[in-house]
């Protein structure tokens, strides 16, 4: 579905992230960890055909990702919304359908009732007709869950979606997201800054650190030596009541460790 190899992204004299391989099967819930400035977001842009690599190559659904556009459904962060926003719930809907297109659109009954069908599916009809800026952030996020399925997307990006959620609205987001890689074989590239809220549905963790990288699976990457290592500096991970606590890890760009081409996934 997604295949980096020897990808690296720069900006300027800075190097986010470097030597990356990747490969992303269907179906598999791939989770995104780092601090702030190690190249999450980035790792999505480039994904979505809006960042271009600095080296190496990637391919989505073996094209290039602005070919596979629109079999990408994307969740963006939350974003500040007004409450005199005119814009509806079914109006953002819509445009997963049809914002793409120019001239004739479909027949507007068809549009509606495939609007109307996606959020049910979603939990959203009861405010399908209220302006997005009047919804909690819980039910802004079911909306955009229902933008990303709205054309069958074989990938789904999620760029941070559960900030500034509470759990249940974390858990009710989660949940979507899962139902719909399991149902239909979808691939999830979920960024976030905690796992445990995704923790029982995570396959594989890629976890970007300044200058280096590591992926494999939660038990093998979430580990006190794993992070250590990777950081180049003492870290803790604890495990309390199924939940995984990082101590010590410095949550902003810092100096890479000297050691950095031995992790897993990096090349030298």
């Amino acid at each position: 579905m997604i295949s980096l190899r020897g990808a690296a992204l720069s900006y300027g004299e800075r190097t986010v992230w470097q030597n990356l391989d990747l490969e992303v099967r269907p179906g598999e819930f791939l989770a995104v960890l780092g601090p702030n400035g190690s190249g999450k977001s980035s790792l999505v842009r480039a994904l979505l055909g809006r960042q271009p690599l600095s080296s190496g190559a990637v391919t989505v659904l073996g094209r290039t990702p602005r070919e596979a556009g629109r079999r990408i459904g994307y969740i963006p962060q939350q974003a500040t919304l007004s409450a005199q926003t005119l814009l509806r719930a079914r109006d953002l809907v819509r445009f997963g359908i049809d914002g793409h297109r120019f001239g004739p659109r479909l027949r507007t009954a068809a549009i509606r009732r495939r609007v109307d069908e996606i959020l049910e599916s979603v939990g959203a009809s009861a405010y399908a007709d209220a302006p997005l800026g009047l919804l909690s952030g819980g039910e802004r996020q079911r909306v955009r869950i229902g933008q990303a399925l709205a054309t069958d997307p074989h990938i789904l990006l999620c760029d941070e979606p559960l900030v500034s959620l509470d759990l249940n609205h974390q858990r009710a987001v989660t949940e979507l997201i899962d139902a719909r890689r399991r149902s239909h074989g979808t691939a999830v590239v979920f960024v976030t800054h905690e796992i445990n809220p995704v923790l029982d549905l995570v396959d594989r963790v890629l976890y970007l650190a300044p200058g280096a990288h590591r992926v494999g699976t939660p038990d093998e990457v979430l580990t006190s030596e794993s992070l250590s290592r990777l950081y180049g500096t003492q870290i803790h991970v604890v495990r309390v009541h199924g939940r995984v606590v990082v101590v010590g890890a410095p949550d902003g760009p810092a100096t890479p460790p000297h050691h950095a081409d031995e992790q897993e996934g990096a090349r030298p």
